[in-house]
């Protein structure tokens, strides 16, 4: 194995996933944080409707974007797959045939958020005062996609060999610069939402420049060779097979939130304003516990290459172990300072019991999203992703919908909407984790 990358297959397992997953846990706190910069930044700096109208295009945004994150998540199983099974021709075809697959998914992503931004906004409800600026907001956000498809494309790459310590190293250039544009944009220029929408995309370009950078400097058998990019269509068919599955699990999970979103939007603009801020935490716990999903699949998906049967086992056990605690931990520490974590975002009383009571709904239950999480990586990590979206559709998107028209319809309170969240949790995650064992059987019964 060459220097820049790590061997999956071989050492002490947990002590590899912890080592693994470290910085690419850093990376995505980072992401997270720095997003979180700009409702911060508006919310402190420019009032509630501005953060109000940021956080309605909330979950529009995380289903666009979703997809494109999902596509890397299929570059991700494929390369370590190929890298595991020490296959230099079918990763190096892997990696630039998806550097056209993701690019176009980007520029697919930007065409139809601007497209469908107007609709959407107004069919989710978004209050009149808050509908402009969520608008001018997203239509510049979703300016930065193909950047953040190609940011995911390099961060798919290195976390597939191994490497997650230069992806946090560029995010972390990049999210610096996030801020400083955010607090340059609104406090000097005097601008809202579009200020903190263009303050990301332009961070977002430039991580995605950094990571391109490094994949082409590497000597690697993952180098990236501008004359070497084309396209290869045994290769795009199994990126398309992983990788469309996998943003569709992101982007249908968020049809439902977008559901919810609707239903929140019923409410007044101070619970849709305490219902964003409180909704970052959500955002920080997943996004920390997300680093062992790659985990479990880039680890699953070296060792199915190098027929390891055993440690993909024990691959998945420790995986969904450290997200599990880790996902509690983390609920039971936000709760205990819930109003000083809602208070970074706004200062307004109202608007921090609203989030309050999100976050006493949500914190104590988003341990049990780790069933469904880790499990659909794991399948992932063994190139199955079809039938797990479908169980998420099921379990995540039509559950929901339907307590939404029955549970909360018949109760009305805010409270009844966020109980759903632990009931799809579990429910989906019991099918997944059938679904996996299944699959895990089936896969590697030719290691004997």
């Amino acid at each position: 194995m060459a220097t820049s990358s790590k061997d999956l297959t071989r050492g002490t397992l947990w002590k590899q996933i912890l080592i693994f997953s470290f910085p690419l846990m850093l990376s995505n706190l980072l992401q997270v944080l720095f997003n979180m910069a700009d409702i911060a930044v508006v919310g402190r700096f420019a009032g509630s409707a501005p953060l109000g109208s940021v956080g309605s295009t909330t979950n529009l945004v995380v289903m666009l974007t979703g997809f494109l994150v999902g596509m890397g998540g299929g570059v991700n199983a494929l390369v370590a797959r190929f890298f595991g099974a020490e296959d230099k021709s079918a990763v190096s075809q892997t990696v630039h045939t998806a550097f056209i697959i993701c690019l176009l998914t980007g520029i697919v992503v930007t065409i139809g958020g601007i497209a469908v931004s107007n609709p959407m906004l107004t069919l989710l409800n978004t209050k009149p005062e808050l509908i402009d600026g969520a608008l001018l907001y997203l239509r510049i956000y979703v300016l930065g996609a193909p950047a953040l498809a190609m940011f995911n494309y390099g961060n798919a790459i290195f976390s597939a060999v191994g490497n997650t310590k230069k992806p946090l190293i560029y995010l972390f250039l990049s999210g610096v610069i996030n801020i400083l544009l955010n607090l340059f944009f609104v406090i000097f220029f005097n601008m809202d939402v579009e200020g903190v929408a263009l303050a990301s995309i332009i961070s977002q370009y430039i991580s995605a420049l950094l990571v391109l950078r490094a994949l082409i400097k590497t000597n690697d058998i993952f180098a990236l060779r501008l004359s070497k990019i084309s396209f290869n269509k045994d290769k795009a068919v199994s990126i398309v097979a992983i990788g469309i599955p996998s943003g569709l699990q992101m982007a249908v999970f968020q049809v439902s939130n977008l559901f919810i979103q609707t239903s929140i939007n019923s409410f007044s603009a101070i619970t849709v304003a305490g219902n964003s801020a409180a909704g970052n935490a959500d955002s920080i716990t997943y996004n920390i516990i997300a680093s062992f999903y790659t985990a479990c699949s880039s680890f699953i998906g070296q060792n199915y290459g190098a027929g390891k049967k055993e440690r993909i086992k024990k691959t998945y056990g420790l995986c969904f172990a450290f997200s599990f605690l880790t996902a509690a931990c983390l609920g039971v520490a936000i709760l205990a300072l819930g109003p000083q974590f809602l208070g970074l975002f706004n200062k307004e009383a109202d608007v921090i019991a609203a989030g309050m009571k999100r976050l006493s709904m949500i914190m104590p239950a988003i341990a049990f999203s780790s069933l469904t999480d880790t499990a659909m990586a794991a399948s992932r990590g063994l190139g199955k992703t079809t039938v797990p979206t479908i169980i998420l559709l099921m379990g995540s998107c039509i559950f929901r919908i339907v307590w939404v028209v029955t549970i909360f319809a018949h109760f009305g309170t805010i409270e009844s909407l966020y109980l759903l969240y632990f009931f799809s949790w579990t429910i989906t995650g019991i099918f997944q984790i059938a679904y996996f064992k299944l699959i895990y059987k089936k896969q590697t019964a030719i290691f004997g």
